[in-house]
């Protein structure tokens, strides 16, 4: 049995320092109940841009510029080490954890930013960096799209875990690739929320036949910071749910064991048995004894996708530097 903590509480929003701290925080005491799993929420780090749903392009285009420029410069950059605080306190604790991202490259220049996904071991090793593959609608400003090379389960002392991003989660090839690696937890950090969201966690955990844990982001008037650029304008009621949460845990034949947790912060706990993943797929194991491979076949690259491949050949440079420069 392992010990699910999910934790349903707001980012320092636009602070990458305070949020990782809120972060250790929450790990600590998650490990300190007996969980060895802990879950965070989409874009956890530095905060999902919530602002997006409530801009209009045309009309506000320097508080988008505003709110970018703060959202890329806490950023998390996992080549730099932003990371490593949460990774030390995954160590420290010996837990699995999972925890959603704003990142940037910037040794690439930095002009792009991914919602991000991490696994991080009980060793406070990344085990896999997975980005959205299709931003959601106005997330398209602020977010560029991922590949298909984080697009992998895991194995963890929690069990074989697989995530998808919020809407991901409606990509049936997306989901078929994760149910293909014989993923056991499939974690789905998201801003969605609400019924049609619960009952899209219990589709999933019936058609993969695993666990499925959904990390919802909950966020409150009050939780946006007073130093916010457009606050009054974008958030001016204290006491509103901009985000309701709706974190849930849900076993592999459909059944919520935990949650919804809505319109509330703290964490939610739950027990899961990745043991009872194998027998739930002997009726029904989607890419196994229920495939159709004569029929259906998918095809996934997960070959990292880059704009610019440099070829540096020490062989061919010598020989270019041994041709005799012509004669004059």
């Amino acid at each position: 049995m392992t010990t699910v903590a999910i934790i349903q509480r707001p980012p320092v929003l636009l602070d990458q320092r305070a949020t990782l701290e809120r972060a250790i925080e929450s790990v600590g005491e998650a490990a300190a109940a007996g969980a060895t799993l802990v879950v965070l929420p989409e874009s956890f780090i530095p905060g999902y841009p919530a602002w997006i749903w409530r801009l209009a392009a045309g009309k506000d285009g320097a508080l988008i510029g505003q709110l970018r420029t703060q959202l890329l410069a806490h950023a998390v950059d996992l080549a730099a080490g932003d990371l490593h605080p949460l990774c030390e306190a995954a160590r420290q604790q010996a837990v699995t954890v999972v925890c959603g991202l704003c990142e940037v490259e910037r040794a690439t220049g930095g002009g792009t930013l991914y919602n991000s996904v991490v696994v991080i071991g009980p060793d406070g090793q990344v085990l896999n960096r997975h980005r959205k593959l299709m931003p959601t609608n106005p997330e398209r400003t602020v977010h560029g799209f991922g590949d298909a090379s984080g697009l992998r389960a895991v194995d963890t002392p929690a069990g074989r875990i697989g995530t998808l991003i919020c809407w991901e989660n409606y990509m049936p090839l997306a989901r078929y690739a994760l149910y293909a690696q014989g993923v056991q937890v499939y974690v789905a950090p998201t801003y969605d929320c609400g019924d049609g969201w619960i009952s899209t966690l219990r589709h999933i955990a019936l058609e993969g036949r695993c666990w499925v844990i959904g990390s919802g982001v909950a966020l409150r008037g009050s939780d946006i910071p007073d130093d916010f650029p457009g606050r009054a304008q974008l958030f001016p009621d204290p006491d509103e749910w901009i985000n309701a949460g709706d974190s849930a845990v849900v076993d592999p034949q459909g059944r919520l064991v935990a949650g919804p947790m809505r319109c509330e912060t703290g964490v939610l706990y739950a027990e899961i048995d990745t043991a009872r993943v194998a027998p739930a797929r002997r009726a029904l194991d989607v890419s196994g004894h229920y495939a159709r491979p004569d029929i259906f076949q998918l095809r996934v690259n997960r070959a990292p996708a880059a704009a610019v491949h440099f070829t540096d050949d020490d062989s061919a440079r010598a020989e270019a530097q041994a041709v005799p420069s012509p004669s004059h």
